[in-house]
């Protein structure tokens, strides 16, 4: 089996993303239209930057002039960890456009944050 390109990737990767979106109000797709294009395209980009990494190590050698060679950052790896965390920013951006799930709302106000902070202030 042929392995998919970048595009075709990420186009699968928005199509996944939308299944949750569906039933958001037109108004809200709108927003979330952008962030799938943006999380589509870094979820992407992290797995092929993970590769390399896998691959290639997160250093590699490097010498200036006379100076003992040392192992240095690749740059691949910074631009994953950047990369990566702005996708996950978007991800949280994304699922708190979602309606709470049953089951896992707060749990209701017992006293006891009251009975503690009243505790504290004495």
């Amino acid at each position: 089996m042929p392995k998919k390109t970048k595009k075709n990737r990420i186009k699968a990767e928005k199509e996944r993303l939308w299944e949750n979106y569906q039933d958001l109000s037109p108004k809200k797709q709108l927003l979330a239209a952008g962030l799938i294009e943006r999380a589509a395209f870094m979820r992407i980009e992290c797995e092929d930057l993970e590769e390399d990494l896998r691959l290639n190590g997160w250093t590699e050698p490097f010498s200036q002039g006379d100076q003992e060679p040392y192992d240095r950052a690749r740059p691949q790896g910074q631009a994953y960890q950047t990369l990566n965390g702005n996708y996950q920013k978007i991800i949280k951006q994304l699922d708190g456009m979602l309606p709470a799930e049953e089951g896992k709302q707060l749990p209701k106000d017992d006293g006891f944050e009251a009975f503690i902070g009243s505790r504290d202030a004495e």
